[in-house]
């Protein structure tokens, strides 16, 4: 089971303002840009390579308040697991495309590997910082936009081992945006 992150960022690492909020990255950069080429810089492809999305309980509410039509919903019919060991229900416009677990990662990595999914999509830092403490992600693509906000949610929590980021590649796009996508290789003595 391939898992993968795909995620944006401030270009001082952080995913999100102390209350949540991603309006920033709709307003950073420079918005006259001609993006025609690749107006959602790689997230339709990436979206298209996964099968499945596990993703925080702060990652799903941030989800829920944008509160998308099905026009808008980003992740297509793949399958979603959100992750929480509070919630009983997912919030009401969100039955039917996400549903909620409690366990054990590995166990739902093993869960989802037997139903055939190949490749998941991992969202939220905290979930993201969990993957990586058990050594699940393989690949991350961060992108970075070009923005200070001096404070916020950052993307990575504490990471117990030193992981090494192989194998970057980098792009950058004419809105000022730069796109990093690395492979990750974990300390065997781990």
């Amino acid at each position: 089971m391939k898992c993968s992150v795909y995620i944006a960022t401030s270009a001082d690492g952080y995913i999100a303002t102390i209350d949540g909020g991603v309006d920033w990255l709709h307003s950073a950069g420079n918005t006259d840009a001609d993006m025609s080429d690749n107006p959602d810089m790689g997230f339709a492809d990436y979206i298209a390579s996964v099968d499945c999305m596990i993703m925080g309980r702060k990652c799903m509410e941030v989800i829920s308040s944008f509160d998308l039509t099905a026009e808008q919903w980003p992740y297509g019919d793949i399958k979603i697991y959100a992750l929480s060991r509070t919630l009983k229900q997912v919030p009401e416009n969100l039955l039917g495309k996400v549903e909620l677990y409690s366990g054990d990662i590995h166990r739902l990595i093993s869960k989802i590997d037997q139903e055939g999914f190949t490749h998941a999509y991992i969202d939220g830092g905290t979930t993201i910082t969990s993957f990586i403490n058990q050594q699940l992600i393989n690949e991350m693509t961060i992108t970075q936009a070009p923005i200070l906000l001096g404070t916020g949610l950052p993307l990575f929590g504490d990471i117990h081992q030193k992981v090494s980021l192989i194998s970057a590649k980098a792009t950058a796009f004419a809105n000022n945006f730069i796109q990093t996508n690395y492979h990750l290789q974990y300390d065997k003595n781990k």
